[in-house]
């Protein structure tokens, strides 16, 4: 048996040898591609350097070929010091070789997130966009690209998709100074793709103002795409008194800490070391309370709106999770943890103490008790059930939300 694992992993790591090859081959291609296409950009160092401080990267994901078609799937990752997160663009595509492939993914990133960016470099067209919330304004700008189609000639004039969702776009905007949207729509006969996202997270209330359109699409023989992207730029400089390290490092130290946590002492204690860590009670706060939210909403399977509910004098006032800087921080961090497949009973340890798993199996309880006194049986589970957003309250009279 030692001989047959030896030989399996000598072969493991030929393939992975080859495909480490290939990509490095692969991205070649599309660095070339790009560096041509990018006037004022410069190939230095396995990047393209572009002015005013942009760099795009470029990693290569699936790679194959069908039927003489050469398909290549490449991630562009934009940096820039006022991002608050990298830039992510996936792109696939498709040629005869896989340099036609790499030209084509270049050119569908050149029309599709560049274009926006590069129009905010030289403020051209912008469409102002003011946002007010939880007592603060800040004034937007917008730029948004063409419409990037396929499949799509028979359907008509191309429609600026960033309309669909323009009024709720100042809801989803909050301090930071770039936020990207990116808006895909896909059908090929009954089955639709309808994708929001902003600065890379799903924004699932956001699709359903595109349900309608893409309901009236015909793509019984065919297979229709449409993908639009706009760059939002924050007409004020970033004054967050926190960096993204800060908020990932607490996280990281309540995720150790949760796990053994089975007392009211312990959480007070782990409470006050976190203030301390931090430096700021408002901040602490956020992480504490939300690390076991994120959690839950991760590992329980429940959908989850984009909101959350600021408890504030007896009231619950509503704002969006891509207003709250620290939120997506922490779950970057948990997804993080996640990925290292810690024990499940660490999880479990960590879910409990959320307040979803709490309400979630009190509903659970409560639908088994009437299911059983009707002589029913109740199949209710967590992935059956949604929750509009996670409420929170922060005990502090100057709490102001980054």
């Amino acid at each position: 048996m030692a001989l047959f694992k030896k030989k399996n992993q000598v072969e493991e790591k030929k393939t992975e040898t080859v495909e480490n090859a290939d990509k490095a081959n692969y991205k070649e291609l599309v660095l070339s591609a790009l560096d041509k296409k990018m006037e004022k950009g410069n190939l230095y160092d396995g990047c393209i350097i572009m002015p005013r401080g942009f760099t795009i990267d470029v990693r290569i994901g699936r790679y194959e070929e069908k039927d003489d078609v050469k398909l290549l799937q490449v991630m562009f990752i934009i940096n820039h010091d006022d991002f608050d997160e990298p830039l992510m663009d996936p792109v696939d595509a498709q040629g005869k070789t896989f340099d036609e492939a790499a030209k084509m993914a270049v050119d569908i990133f050149y029309g599709g997130i560049w274009h926006p960016l590069d129009q905010s470099m030289q403020k051209k067209n912008p469409l102002k966009v003011p946002v007010r919330y939880l007592r603060q304004r800040y004034e937007f700008e917008m730029f948004a690209q063409s419409i990037v189609r396929i499949g799509a000639a028979e359907k008509g004039q191309p429609v600026m998709l960033i309309n669909f969702i323009l009024n709720e776009m100042p809801k989803y905007l909050g301090s930071k100074k770039y936020y990207w949207v990116r808006i895909y729509l896909a059908k090929h006969k009954d089955r639709e793709i309808i994708e929001v996202r902003i600065n890379g997270s799903v924004c699932m209330e956001l699709s359903k103002f595109f349900v309608d359109y893409v309901k009236s699409w015909d793509a019984e023989n065919t297979f229709i795409c449409e993908k639009q992207c706009a760059v939002f730029v924050n007409q004020a400089d970033d004054e967050c008194p926190f960096t993204k390290q800060t908020v990932v490092e607490g996280a990281q130290f309540v995720l150790d800490r949760l796990v053994d946590i089975d007392s009211q002492d312990k959480y007070l204690a782990m409470t006050n070391e976190l203030e301390e860590m931090i430096g700021d009670k408002n901040l602490a706060s956020e992480i504490r309370i939300f690390v076991p939210e994120i959690m839950a909403k991760l590992t329980l399977g429940y959908q989850e709106g984009d909101s959350l509910f600021l408890m504030e004098d007896g009231s619950n006032i509503e704002f969006k999770k891509t207003q709250l800087r620290s939120y997506f921080y922490i779950q970057q961090a948990v997804i993080e943890y996640l990925s290292k497949q810690p024990p499940q009973e660490n999880v479990q340890n960590i879910v409990r103490t959320s307040v979803a798993y709490r309400e979630l199996r009190k509903l659970i309880q409560s639908a088994n008790e009437k299911a059983q006194a009707e002589g029913k049986e109740s199949n209710l589970t967590p992935n059956d059930m949604y929750v509009p957003g996670t409420a929170y309250r922060v005990n502090s009279e100057n709490y102001k939300p980054w």
